[in-house]
Order: C-alpha cells, then structure tokens, then sequence
C-alpha cells in the first residue's frame, strides 16, 4: 500500500483510527475526517494525514470533502466508509423515526455518500478499492437493535450490489464488506452519551447492557482487527469476517436461517437477565 492515497471516514477512534494508523504504517497517504475534532485531531498527529471535520450524513459537506481530498492529492485510490453510531431505542413498537434517522444517517447515506463521490477519482487511478465496514449485524438481526440492524444489512446489500456493477462494467475498482464481530470502540458508550445529550431519559437496563457490551462483548484489540482488514484488502477479499465471534455468528445464520433469532433471543435472555 505504499504511495496508495486512502481515505477513512470515522477516524477519530476505534477501528477509524487503527486502520489510519496501520496505513501510515504500510506507507498509504492518508485523508481522514470524523465529526469529534479532539479525536481526529490526534489521530491526526499519530498519522501525519490530511484531516477534516465531517457529517458524513450530510451530501453536500461529503461532495466537498471529496473535492478537497482529490484535489489535495492529485488522486485517490482506496476509500474506508467507516463512520458508524449505534442508538438506543428499546424496540421497533417502542421506538421512534428518530433512531432510524439518526443511524441511517451515518451508517448508510454516509457509505452512500462517500461511495457516490468518491468512485469517479478511484476510477481514475486505475486501482480503486471501496471498503466499507457493516458488521456482524449486517448478517444477523437482533431485537432492539433495529436501527443499527436496518442500516448495516442495507450496507451489506450496497457494497454487494456495487460490486457487482464494477465487475458488469469492467471498472478497475476492487470492492470489499468488511463484518467485524466485537471489536473494543467506544460505539456502544457514545450511543448512551449522545441519549444524554439529546436530553433523554437513560434507564439502568439501558446502562446496564452498555456495561456488558463495553466489558464483555467488545473486546478485540482494534489494531488486530485493521490489521486482518487491511491484510483482507491487500488480497483483495470481497468479504472479511473479523473476529471468531463473526465466523461463528455466519456459520450459525447459513445454517439455521429460520431458527436462529430464536436462539438469538435465548443468548439475549443470559446475557441480559434484565430484558
């Protein structure tokens, strides 16, 4: 990857900024963005990369984003739409539009953002790639997790769907999904933070699970997890599964696709007592 110019979106923190780090590491050029200006900036200062703020929901800031970046390097030839918050609504029956708004946002018109205007220029470099980061809930579906759910099966189906057209039009842009499993970010801290912060009442059940997750759940180093990312796009793999916990899930929803959300809601009712 030496010289290859790659853009990574959410680069803040998590598996953002490891993958920025493990770039630099490779010798990439780098372009990153986030919307928390503390994070981005150090992960800045750690990569030696061109940064910017971003809403990655908001098209017309992505547009230009993408003009600036190309413009700054003269190219582009990998892109990370990596960029993703969770949210807490309680269920489909007792939510609201706004989760699905808010995740939406990020998760999916964020990939579609970034992808919609970046491909042009990693057609023009001859070598393109699109990565984009779903998850193991791009698979397998959760209960009170529709949101989050909703948007990393469609980006599943977006990167599948794109791929499919590089490949129909001969296009030189090699297309991957990745699917971590339970990876140490911050995703499920921020989701009850942001909760606060837009003035909602946060229950104990809900800080509770947060706690699990946090401590439990999400405990791959994020460093290991660029690193089979990025040795996944190195050879080009149109599917990374990250993590054991991936490859088991996958395995049991290829196996038991009418019964797994049952056994779904089983391990829920374990880990969760309280739900």
């Amino acid at each position: 990857m030496r010289d290859t110019v790659a853009v990574v979106t959410g680069a803040g923190s998590g598996i953002g900024r490891a993958l920025a780090v493990a770039l630099a590491g490779r010798g990439a050029r780098l372009a990153i963005s986030d919307i928390d200006p503390v994070g981005l900036a150090e992960t800045a200062e750690r990569t030696n990369a061109h940064a910017e703020l971003l809403d990655v929901s908001d098209r017309a800031a992505v547009a230009a984003y993408a003009r600036s970046v190309a413009g700054h390097f003269g190219t582009v030839h990998q892109l990370y739409n990596n960029a993703g918050i969770a949210d807490g609504a309680p269920s489909i029956l007792d939510g609201d539009y706004g989760s699905f708004e808010r995740v939406l946002g990020v998760n999916l018109w964020g990939v579609i953002h970034g992808t919609t205007e970046f491909l042009p220029h990693l057609i023009a470099s001859g070598a393109g790639h699109v990565v984009t980061i779903s998850s193991l809930n791009g698979y397998l579906a959760q209960a009170g997790l529709a949101a989050y759910c909703t948007s990393k099966f469609a980006v599943r189906g977006f990167t599948e769907t794109l791929r499919s057209e590089m490949l129909r039009d001969g296009h030189p842009v090699d297309v991957t999904v990745v699917h971590p499993g339970g990876v140490k970010t911050n995703i499920a801290l921020a989701a009850l933070a942001a909760a606060r912060a837009r003035g909602e009442t946060v229950t104990r059940e809900q800080e509770a699970r947060t706690r699990t997750y946090t401590d439990k759940l999400l405990r791959m180093d994020p460093a290991k997890a660029a690193t089979i990312i990025l040795d996944g796009v190195a050879a080009k793999r149109p599917r990374i599964l990250v993590g054991n916990d991936a490859k088991a899930i996958d395995a049991l929803v290829r196996l038991a696709p009418g019964t797994y959300p049952r056994l779904a809601n089983w391990w829920g009712r374990r880990m969760f007592p309280q739900t």
